[in-house]
């Protein structure tokens, strides 16, 4: 298994801890919805992986890049989230932060294909 593999397992498995430390007062169905929303970034990196053996080198750096970064921020941001005295807004990170991931994935692993096409 890849570093990035294991980088982006380890960040679910933390992601979804600090999840489940926010929303200790939540009801578990908006929890499991939460932790689906939090998990998919990481799950379609290692899916991406699975089937990139065929990509061009770039494309392929460029999502292991992402997976090792993606990991990086998401852990600091949810563990920044998580150090806070709790408030109302504590949602706002679990929400975001999977978002942000899934604009920065499709814009690095598009322009990456892009600029491999034209090589």
């Amino acid at each position: 298994m890849r570093k990035s593999n294991i980088a982006a397992l380890v960040a679910a498995v933390g992601s979804v801890g600090f999840l489940l430390h926010a929303g200790q007062r939540t009801s578990w169905l908006l929890l499991v919805i939460m932790v689906v929303w939090v998990v998919a970034p990481f799950v379609a990196l290692i899916l991406a992986e699975s089937v990139s053996k065929r990509w061009p080198a770039l494309v392929r750096t460029t999502l292991y890049s992402l997976m090792l970064l993606l990991t990086l921020g998401s852990l600091i941001a949810y563990a920044g989230d998580a150090l806070r005295p709790r408030k109302a807004q504590a949602a706002f990170i679990f929400v975001m932060v999977p978002l942000v991931s899934w604009v920065v994935i499709a814009i690095a692993v598009a322009t990456a294909a892009l600029v491999s096409r034209r090589r």
